[in-house]
């Protein structure tokens, strides 16, 4: 199953929200994320349509444990990449950023090789 690097970004989010908050509105995504509620409305339908979260009455949001495990899989990669590059010397905030850029490319390959060689220097 594809699905594109925005909606990943939108369900990592959504993970990162209910840890932090416990509960999870468009308001707090479009916060965090700095993008429009406009945006996140439309990002939510499509996201709704495919299954990946759910939103209920009070328009808290869900993930689906379809979007529950793509979400996963997003933010164990940025915390894995974020962690490698602090490693490496990179300041935290720009090394955050970057992952952001990685995360969603690397291949799966690259990114086991990546974690493998993270765990040799911890």
């Amino acid at each position: 199953m594809h699905i594109h690097e925005s909606s990943e970004d939108y369900l990592e989010a959504i993970l990162r929200l209910r840890e932090t908050k416990g509960q999870v509105r468009s308001v707090d995504i479009a916060q965090l994320l700095g993008v429009t509620k406009p945006s996140v409305s439309f990002a939510m339908k499509k996201l709704r349509e495919n299954e990946f979260i759910h939103m209920d009455q009070d328009n808290l949001i869900t993930l689906t444990d379809k979007g529950e495990e793509i979400a996963m899989r997003i933010y164990d990669r940025h915390k894995t990449i974020s962690t490698f590059l602090m490693k490496l010397g990179v300041p935290e905030a720009t090394a955050r950023e970057d992952a952001c850029k990685i995360e969603h490319d690397l291949s799966e390959e690259s990114f086991n090789a990546l974690r493998k060689h993270l765990l040799k220097l911890q």
